[in-house]
């Protein structure tokens, strides 16, 4: 019987098919499985016929419905393996066939795939522009040490004829993977030494055939990465019936650098905008550092249970391995710093919610007639008393309060401090504390207890814009200071909580470690150029805390629609326009799943939910964490949009008493400069919502916009006014 093999390609467009498409694909492929090499070319329901005029004369289709038709590689060697590559319109399945040539690598063995049409047709006008190009962009390597990469002939006669880097993107979706990727590499920098030992002979099997005596079996077996090799009829209908949740493990070579590198020598940060992968580097390293040592033991950490959730699971699919995973802890900073205090007194801290420490301050500012207002003592609190350590009065007095907007003089610090010590004392009583200083009490355990021994060999750090100093040591204490004892990634445009922090000023210097990443993998350009918009004019410090951070250079290599931007009379026709908006998306052939909605607060999403339904449009709601198997538009609201991509997001609800929101916001006159740090934080708040998106993006508001929105124009194409 044959066997069946399923590529990457297959997965991507699987995973946008809709429900009956996906119910044809199941039937063909179970019937498929059932039939002997013989039957399956005689069978008339599968129609498994060749395709005219086809560059590589293995290509066949297959009967899907009356519609659609699957692709399908045969083989020609002897073997028992069909590789499914895509699912179609009838059409476009003939058309898309007739175009690729599927090939062994070189040097890789891994089989690879290229559009040889666009090839051919792109090649000759760039010989003509390279003719009188004063440089060419691999001039400096012999065509030998481009063989030996794994470049082909058609491929070297292309890269010949590249001038540029954009002549080479250019290239990026026609080449075959494993090669565009050693030109990518090239073209970063990289030496053929170090190209062959990261990416050829990684990938490369121990005791590969010779050159030319490569089967389609085997070479399927050398792609197990990009290839999945189907061996049941049980495993078919499980991975059929169930969304395939393919993660992305390819690294652009500038990702990979540092992801890679094998050492640094101290603590190390990566930068970069929404979308240019610094999550995926992060796991990356996790990795890397785990192949060193059987022993090793790492930490994997974030901010937010959602994010720690969501780094456990693609880290479970990036690794694949259970013992590797058993040495790894995912968690956020709280949970470990938690676990700290617990383990090494034997009492379980008991923190209280930000609303009851708020009242707290409530009471007290109250009980001593303080002229300070609860919010103003919480974050002086937060950000002087915590964020330097500071235990005793002495120590308040003679204090930095650089980033607080409103002077203190000695008088009021005294009596500022009787606030504080009464705050700690009725904490006490009560047997409570804050999650903050949860983490300075387990930074204070691990210093003292430690003696040189500490729980984690690495610490690798995610989204760590919005860490606190406090959660910082307790971070910091967690390892050992030595070579690759921290790896932290981390953009300040996304700080959508009031923290800020100097890691300089923490004793972390990441100097000489620093890396920026400029491309945006998961957006178009034309939604990265409109939410960058909002950020226009906005001072961000970095988070090494040696000047500012800045978007310059930050860009996408994808293209598509403009965001759409809609204001509204009321909020009701908002509700009634974003239905429709849903309800044409899905018709795109998007499904509910791979489309959001968010909003400022959880009663609009209500609303939003409630209207979805009564259309018949399922929806869930992301606080209840539903699987990738449940269907349904997801409802977030903007900060749970947080480490989140969807195809297409509606961020609802964009109006300026919601963005900023006035109870977020310390009054001028109570802190100027707290005032200015939180309607940037508000400003990053929608940044990070409308940078979700991959593919469309529609931004609404009834009544007022929020005053952000003036940063781009609401007279640009594809506004509207209900």
């Amino acid at each position: 019987m044959p066997q069946l093999a399923f590529t990457d390609s297959f997965w991507e467009t699987y995973d946008q098919l809709e429900k009956p498409i996906k119910s044809g694909v199941r039937k063909a492929m179970a019937k498929f499985r059932t039939l002997s090499i013989a039957e399956l070319h005689a069978d008339k329901g599968l129609h498994l016929e060749s395709v005219e005029k086809a560059r590589d004369p293995r290509m066949r289709t297959i009967r899907i419905t009356d519609f659609w038709r699957g692709v399908v590689l045969a083989p020609d060697d002897g073997s028992d393996i069909f590789l499914l590559l895509r699912v179609l319109p009838h059409d476009d399945a003939y058309g898309w066939a007739a175009k690729r040539l599927y090939t062994i690598n070189t040097a890789t063995r891994a089989v690879e795939v290229r559009d040889v049409v666009a090839i051919e047709q792109l090649t000759p006008p760039l010989e003509e522009i390279a003719a009188t190009a004063p440089t060419l962009l691999f001039a400096r390597w012999s065509d030998t040490v481009l063989r030996d990469l794994g470049i082909d002939a058609q491929v070297l006669r292309a890269a010949r004829a590249i001038s540029g880097r954009d002549q080479l993107d250019a290239f990026g979706g026609v080449l075959p993977q494993d090669q565009f990727e050693v030109l990518q590499f090239l073209a970063e920098g990289f030496s053929p030494e170090e190209i062959y030992r990261d990416v050829v002979a990684a990938r490369r099997p121990v005791g590969a055939a010779p050159e030319g005596s490569d089967t389609l079996a085997t070479a399927i077996a050398n792609t197990r990465s990009r290839i999945t090799l189907v061996t049941s009829s049980e495993e078919l209908t499980e991975i059929l019936d169930k969304p395939f949740a393919a993660w992305r493990v390819f690294l652009h070579p500038s990702q990979r650098r540092v992801a890679y590198r094998p050492s640094y020598n101290g603590p190390a940060q990566v930068s970069g905008g929404p979308g240019t992968g610094k999550t995926v580097v992060a796991l990356h390293r996790v990795k890397h550092l785990l192949s060193r040592s059987r022993d090793t033991r790492v930490l994997l950490t974030t901010f937010t249970n959602a994010l720690a959730g969501m780094l456990r699971e693609n880290l479970a699919l990036l690794l694949d391995d259970n013992e590797k995973l058993a040495r790894v802890d995912v968690t956020t900073v709280d949970a470990f710093a938690n676990r700290v205090v617990r383990e090494l007194t034997g009492r379980t801290p008991s923190p209280i919610s930000d609303m009851d420490e708020r009242r707290l301050w409530r009471r007290i500012q109250r009980r001593l007639d303080l002229p300070w207002a609860e919010q103003f003592l919480a974050q002086e609190f937060r950000q002087v008393i915590l964020a330097q350590a500071i235990t005793t009065e002495a120590e308040y007095l003679r204090a930095d309060r650089r980033g607080r907007g409103s002077a203190l003089r000695e008088p009021q610090r005294t009596q500022l401090w009787k606030a504080i010590e009464e705050f700690r004392t009725e904490l006490n009583a009560t047997g409570k504390t804050t999650h903050l200083q949860i983490c300075a009490r387990a930074a204070e355990l691990l210093d003292t207890t430690g003696r040189g021994e500490r729980p984690y060999d690495h610490v690798v750090v995610d989204e760590a814009q919005d860490l606190h100093p406090s959660q910082w040591r307790a971070v910091r204490a967690a390892v050992a200071e030595r070579p690759d004892d921290l790896f932290i990634t981390g953009d300040p445009h996304q700080r959508i909580y009031d923290s800020r922090v100097s890691l300089r000023t923490l004793g972390i210097s990441v100097a000489g470690r620093s890396s920026r990443l400029r491309v945006n993998y998961r957006s178009t350009a034309e939604i990265l150029a409109w939410s960058t918009g909002l950020m226009s004019g906005s001072a961000i410090e970095d988070l090494g805390g040696d000047g500012d951070d800045t978007l310059l250079g930050y860009r996408s290599l994808l293209h598509g629609n403009r965001p759409h931007r809609s204001g509204y009379e009321n909020e009701q026709a908002e509700v009634a326009a974003l239905v429709e908006r849903v309800r044409e998306w899905i018709g795109q052939a998007v499904l509910p799943g791979e489309i959001a909605v968010c909003a400022r607060f959880n009663l609009l999403l209500d609303k939003v939910f409630d209207h979805l339904n009564a259309a018949g449009i399922a929806a869930v709601k992301v606080k209840d964490r539903p699987g990738a198997d449940v269907d349904g538009v997801r409802l977030a609201s903007m900060h749970a949009m947080k480490g989140l991509e969807f195809r297409c997001v509606a961020v609802v609800g964009a109006t300026a008493s919601a963005i900023p929101f006035a109870k977020e916001i310390t009054p001028a006159e109570v802190d100027s400069q707290q005032h200015a740090n939180d309607l940037l934080k508000e400003r990053c708040l929608l940044f990070v919502a409308c940078t979700r998106a991959r593919e469309q993006l529609s931004v609404s508001w009834s009544g007022r916009p929020s005053p952000f929105l003036s940063a781009v124009s609401l007279g640009e194409a594809g506004a509207h006014r209900g």
